[in-house]
């Protein structure tokens, strides 16, 4: 298997000079599994990656007085956060993590 040009689930929302930021979509093409991605350069020039997920309770195994509670007595609700990725998804997710670092030390180098 190969990359992939245009990248099958991967998609280029935007680019702000020192950071990237793509849509990685779920297979099972419910929107709200789908995961925001930024790459970008911090303040000390560093670059990181940042995740963004929706998450969502497990309502089908507690009540919301059982969440209720939970959050009373622990401070917390747990919830869950998935995506599921092709094997041809997963390749174009690394080449794209991997060309979005690239980009953004170019994008450094040219500002310095």
């Amino acid at each position: 298997m190969q990359y992939q040009l245009p990248a099958e689930g991967i998609f280029k929302k935007n680019q702000f000079g020192d950071s990237v930021w793509y849509e990685v979509a779920c297979t099972c093409s419910d929107h709200d599994h789908n995961h925001t991605v930024c790459v970008e350069a911090n303040e000390t020039g560093e670059i990181s990656t940042v995740i963004y997920t929706q998450t969502t309770s497990r309502f089908w195994s507690a009540s919301r007085w059982q969440q209720v509670w939970q959050l009373f007595t622990q401070g917390y609700i747990k919830q869950e956060v998935s995506i599921i990725m092709s094997q041809q998804q997963t390749l174009n997710y690394a080449k794209i993590l991997e060309s979005a670092v690239h980009d953004i030390e170019q994008f450094k180098k040219n500002k310095q």
